[in-house]
């Protein structure tokens, strides 16, 4: 005869940018940031967690650096896979524009590195940090 175990099952509720930020944060080596709404979140998240040593899948405790621009965080990223380092950045599809440049380098070179972007609205006339869609649609 075979017993049936149990066991309880923990649930916790987080937001879409910690769940984002928790994957990424175990995966690279290093993450250049530039904080832009709505994807702050998971930069700081990732800022936070590095500051305290805590240690990611690889072993590592992963730099997490601060940009002046997205461009910057793009550039960063650039030159960190071109050392060979396993990197991540964090972004919204407005700041994403602004990385095109960098972006087409990475891409020309065939780097590996993952992007995270959080839907928002893409800049019009009328300036908007909000989240929809549009952007994604578009």
């Amino acid at each position: 005869m075979s017993t049936k175990q149990t066991t309880k099952q923990n649930y916790e509720t987080i937001s879409g940018n910690e769940a984002t930020a928790r994957t990424a944060y175990m995966l690279t080596e290093a993450a250049p940031i530039y904080p832009i709404t709505p994807s702050s979140d998971m930069a700081e998240y990732c800022d936070q967690w590095s500051n305290k040593g805590k240690t990611n899948l690889l072993g590592t405790v992963p730099a997490v650096i601060e940009m002046q621009s997205e461009a910057g965080a793009a550039g960063t990223l650039h030159g960190l896979l071109l050392g060979g380092t396993l990197g991540t950045t964090f972004t919204a599809s407005q700041g994403l524009l602004l990385m095109i440049p960098n972006l087409y380098k990475i891409v020309g070179e065939l780097l590996p590195a993952v992007v995270h972007v959080a839907a928002r609205t893409v800049a019009t006339h009328a300036l908007s940090i909000f989240g929809d869609h549009s952007d994604v649609y578009a």
